[in-house]
């Protein structure tokens, strides 16, 4: 396994229990429904989710828009999501080479990427942003969560896990699963590619080259308070 995707792409145990699990979407989707109402979008708009994962709550974010479009980089997550909603005519699910046949340019009011770009290498987010500055509709709004600030190592990462772990009901399971990620492939790959990490100046002036105006939203969407989310509208 040499890079990010491959890994997301295979079997994974970055989720300690199922519980785990739900909380996780549970929480991103309360976020990206937040979101929705902030920008008072009506129920005709158009939202891509992209590195949506799993996606467990789609449905509940779907009644939400008009039209929601699923992407994710791997395969095998794409695959499942169309199977699992292939009778829901308000959701799409594309794989990112395949997102310009379900979403024109222009086409959204909204996307929300969340816990990706610190799998990207700078070159990569930057070719990315374009992209989806091309997506958005003319004062559309772009949500960019769980960025990761430069002074916040894993530790805070593993405080994060054993917080939710203790409100949600599975703390023995973190336990287990801190114990398996310390020899897992996550933990190898994090080692040798490191992650990428950007403060919140660093984040607004990158959005500011490639054609937004941004600021840093609290709280940050998800379950890792001490990442950040940053709001951006094309201008």
């Amino acid at each position: 396994m040499a890079d990010w995707r491959s890994f997301w792409d295979g079997e994974h145990a970055i989720y300690v229990s199922d519980r785990h699990k739900d909380l996780h979407y549970r929480s991103i989707a309360d976020g990206i429904l937040d979101h929705l109402r902030l920008m008072g979008a009506d129920r005709q708009a158009v939202l891509l989710d992209y590195a949506c994962g799993e996606a467990l709550e789609a449905g509940r974010v779907a009644g939400a828009v008009g039209r929601l479009v699923l992407c994710d980089g791997a395969p095998s997550v794409v695959a499942k999501l169309r199977e699992r909603f292939a009778s829901e005519p308000k959701i799409a699910c594309a794989l990112p080479e395949e997102l310009d046949g379900v979403l024109a340019d222009g086409g959204a009011d909204l996307i929300v990427v969340s816990s990706l770009i610190q799998y990207l290498s700078p070159a990569d987010l930057e070719a990315l942003l374009d992209r989806f500055r091309a997506k958005l509709k003319p004062g559309g709004r772009l949500v960019i969560a769980d960025v990761i600030p430069p002074d916040a190592g894993i530790v805070a990462d593993v405080a994060s896990l054993l917080r939710n772990a203790s409100r949600g009901g599975f703390f023995l399971s973190a336990i287990a699963g801190l114990a398996a990620t310390a020899v897992s492939p996550y933990r190898k790959l994090r080692g040798e590619l490191g992650l990428s990490t950007y403060s919140s100046a660093e984040m607004i002036a990158l959005l500011a080259r490639h054609g937004f105006a941004a600021e840093r939203h609290l709280p940050n969407l998800g379950l890792t308070p001490h990442r950040m989310t940053f709001v951006a509208v094309t201008v």
